[in-house]
């Protein structure tokens, strides 16, 4: 790590690899951030809590010099999948899929004590998209995926997040709030737009500015690099002084809070 900055990681699936394109919440999370602490994609299409399992050693090394200070955690939409005649796919029965969770949650607050977590939960779906979105793709089997069974695999994820004392974050329920979730908040039916990325950005930085952690992990909380004075700033307007740019915002199209 470049500078001993803190160390965020985006650890799940699709929902994780693609957040940073097309005005992903994972790019909004790196431009608010840019001056506080790095943002490191760990994210993998397709895949499911087993393969994160497998695999989370690796990602997530115990020895490593250094620990994340947060990592963002999403899976849960691959494993609710229904499952194959042939036993082959992602599918993950709900009971395996939340004992997953469990490890890869216990895995992740092992690393250091001021790692922090937050899981996000599945969130819902357009249906009539998505199978228009998915009938073209002629390699794959068909892929069944329902509104209904992401709820369930949500409030799992939600019950366990409340079971062990872990922060998350309700997409279920965030996204509908709006009253056109169906067709503002996605891409494909599934993958997330840029509007469907920014209430992902919101409510992790609500729960970053509620949560009760020391050091404080939202933005505003947290010192920015190299924020000092310097002669070689803009000059300003009077020009006998420079101007500090390093708290500036106006860049952004949403003045996050």
């Amino acid at each position: 790590m470049v500078g001993g900055r803190p160390l965020f990681v985006l650890f799940g699936s699709s929902i994780v690899q693609y957040s940073f394109s097309n005005g992903g919440w994972g790019a909004v999370l790196a431009d608010i951030y840019a001056r506080k602490a790095d943002i490191l994609l760990r994210g993998y299409t397709g895949w499911n809590t087993r393969r994160a399992v497998q695999v989370m050693d690796k990602v997530f090394p115990k020895d490593s010099a250094v620990q994340p200070s947060l990592v963002i955690v999403y899976f849960g939409g691959n494993d609710s999948i229904a499952a194959h005649s042939s036993g082959l796919g992602p599918h993950v029965p709900l009971d395996e899929y939340i004992a997953n969770m469990r490890k890869i949650a216990e895995h992740l607050k092992s690393l250091s004590e001021k790692t922090r977590v937050i899981f996000l939960s599945c969130p819902p779906l357009n249906e009539e998209m998505l199978r228009k979105s998915t009938s073209s793709i002629a390699i794959l089997s068909e892929i069944v995926r329902t509104n209904e069974t992401c709820r369930l695999y949500s409030d799992a994820c939600v019950a366990l997040c409340k079971e062990m004392e872990l922060k998350v974050v309700d997409l279920w329920h965030a996204m509908q709030k709006r009253e056109d979730w169906m067709t503002a908040c996605f891409t494909d039916g599934l993958h997330l737009s840029e509007e469907g990325s920014n209430v992902v950005v919101e409510e992790i930085l609500k729960v970053l500015k509620e949560a009760e952690w020391e050091p404080c992990l939202h933005w505003k909380a947290m010192p920015t690099e190299f924020a000092e004075d310097s002669p070689f700033d803009l000059v300003s307007s009077s020009g006998d002084a420079t101007v500090n740019p390093s708290e500036w915002t106006v860049h952004r199209r949403i003045p996050w809070d």
